[in-house]
């Protein structure tokens, strides 16, 4: 698990060490929601530590981290979400905004994705 996070991290920010950048946590992140049976669309708002619910789904929210050279590319956050339904974690681990398919929700109704972290 922590090399695949590197190897996608490492991707998301460039290829490697000699494109490291600095990064930072902001206090939040702006994630969007599909339900795939109606087409609806939802963005959520959610603040670092806190959990919100989308449909059957709850999200929580650890950390968001952006470039501070550039606040608006490639930000990535680590989420847990969580089947109220089922009762069964759905996804824990990191998204990268940027590229959203290489660590994706895998659920037959909803969809989550990162957007970007909200600094205010």
């Amino acid at each position: 698990m922590t090399a695949r996070l590197l190897l996608l991290l490492a991707l998301a920010l460039g290829g490697g060490a000699a494109a490291a950048q600095e990064v930072a946590s902001a206090p939040g992140a702006v994630l969007r929601g599909l339900d795939k049976v109606s087409g609806a669309t939802e963005d959520i708002e959610i603040a670092a530590g806190e959990t919100k619910t989308f449909g059957r789904l709850i999200v929580s929210l650890s950390d968001c981290r952006y470039p501070v050279a550039d606040p608006s590319a490639n930000a990535y956050a680590h989420m847990t979400i969580t089947d109220s339904a089922a009762g069964t974690v759905e996804f824990d681990g990191w998204m990268v905004a940027s590229s959203p398919a290489l660590s994706a929700l895998d659920d037959p109704r909803y969809d989550v994705w990162l957007l970007r972290c909200k600094s205010s």
